[in-house]
């Protein structure tokens, strides 16, 4: 039931960002009374699962779930279809339209992604508000692993600012690290600036960044299970741990550590309870675990919005995830961090969903895959939105149009560089289920 979930909860956000994506196309072909020949929701290689005609266009479902189309009479496009090219224009087609309707029928499916994505972010704001965990909130630093090591962190720093901008929100600061440059910590009450190296990066995304820095806490127990060693030993909810074997503990990563090295050995334990001091004693399992859990301080701050402030604050929102998206494409062709394998496809995609429906996660990722398509669209690449894009601001300042041959051969390259990067795309899906296996 749970892949059914994620399944469903991927082709339905899909659906609906294509299907609006092609309305923005379509809309505006209409008004200026440019003919649409096709509407489809996937592409129909050889056949499509649905088709009705109404009208002049002919709607449809296609086999193949890597997007959709809508077929322009007029315009060479990915179907290649340059017959109609070779008679006289026709009022009713592309080519007949003045150059900046057609840049507005281009652009028409970037506007609306953008424009979805803001509605989204600014209706999410006003209902659940802005939570995030203020950055001068973290009074004892952070923690670290070996792969946040690698990066250049150690546990206790506190950051300070990334690419010499202060970093406000320890939750942005995680994805700051990952895509910048340098880092500025306070460690030991000394500021520091060092690079964030590609090596460390490489790491980072190899892992999928999986905790390589979280917030440092002291160390409260929140809870104890039953038939535990910790519970056996007399440890219980609310005790703060002060040493071990004599030597202080004041942090929750150093008892972590100390228990988890001291497999099978015994251990005298101090903690403060209710302000007195209890000294226990318990031997520690094989796995090296007792049976406790962290009292996280809930350091988590929400901004709330009413509706007219939610508009300018979705509009920031939608913004700050272009730009990070922008950032990633630096990363992603930088060869050393080997970030392109990472880059998930239709498959790594739906194991991103969650099993059970999740309303804000829905609504939150499809505002973020929408910024997504519009950003790629947007791409100066023959055979995307930006493409034609680029010809017709060529044909806007020169006065003439590209030729008919370049307008092919820009089509055909353009299909070559995205069908390489489906490549890549769905090799990196199958080499990832191929590792779970081997």
């Amino acid at each position: 039931m749970g892949l059914f979930t994620q399944i469903v909860m991927f082709v339905l956000i899909i659906s609906i960002l294509v299907i609006l994506h092609e309305l923005g196309h379509f809309i505006p072909a209409k008004y200026f009374k440019t003919k649409v020949e096709k509407f489809y929701l996937f592409f129909d290689v050889k056949f499509s699962l649905l088709k009705k005609k109404i009208g002049e266009t002919e709607y449809g479902i296609g086999w193949l779930p890597l997007g959709g189309y809508v077929k322009i009479a007029g315009m060479i496009d990915e179907s290649m279809d340059t017959d109609q090219m070779k008679e006289e224009p026709k009022p009713w087609e592309f080519r007949s339209k003045p150059a900046w309707q057609r840049l507005i029928i281009m652009l028409g499916g970037v506007i609306v992604n953008f424009l979805l994505a803001w509605l989204i972010y600014t209706f999410l704001l006003f209902n659940n508000g802005d939570t995030y965990i203020p950055s001068d909130s973290l009074k004892y630093g952070i923690v670290v692993d070996s792969i946040g090591e690698k990066l250049g962190l150690r546990t206790g720093d506190k950051i300070l600012k990334v690419d010499g901008k202060k970093a406000t929100r320890f939750n942005d600061a995680i994805l700051d690290i990952i895509l910048g440059d340098d880092i500025t910590v306070d460690r030991e009450g000394q500021e520091i600036t060092f690079p964030i190296t590609d090596e460390g990066k490489k790491e980072v995304f190899q892992t999928q960044g999986r905790n390589f820095m979280v917030y440092r806490s002291k160390a409260v127990i929140a809870l104890v299970a039953d038939s535990s060693v910790a519970k056996k030993a007399g440890i219980m909810a609310g005790d703060e741990i002060i040493s071990v074997d004599g030597k202080s503990v004041v942090f929750w990563d150093e008892f972590r550590n100390t228990i988890g090295n001291s497999a099978n050995e015994n251990l005298d334990i101090s903690v403060r309870r209710e302000g007195r001091v209890e000294n226990l004693n318990l031997t520690v399992p094989n796995e090296g675990a007792i049976g406790i859990q962290l009292d996280i301080q809930d350091l988590r701050k929400t901004d709330t919005y009413d509706f007219f402030g939610a508009i300018p604050a979705g509009f920031t929102r939608t913004i700050k995830v272009l730009t990070d998206q922008i950032r990633q494409f630096k990363v992603i062709f930088n060869s050393k961090t080997e970030a392109y394998k990472q880059v998930k496809g239709p498959i790594g995609i739906v194991e991103m969903m969650p099993k059970s429906w999740d309303w804000t996660f829905f609504w939150s990722f499809m505002a973020m895959f929408s910024v997504w398509l519009a950003f790629l669209n947007i791409l100066p690449i023959p055979a995307l939105d930006g493409g034609h894009v680029m010809f017709l601001l060529y044909e806007m300042i020169s006065g003439r149009p590209p030729s008919e041959k370049v307008l092919e051969k820009g089509q055909i390259i353009g299909f070559v560089i995205l069908m390489g990067l489906m490549v890549v795309i769905f090799g990196n899906d199958i080499w990832n289920i191929i590792k779970r296996f081997f």
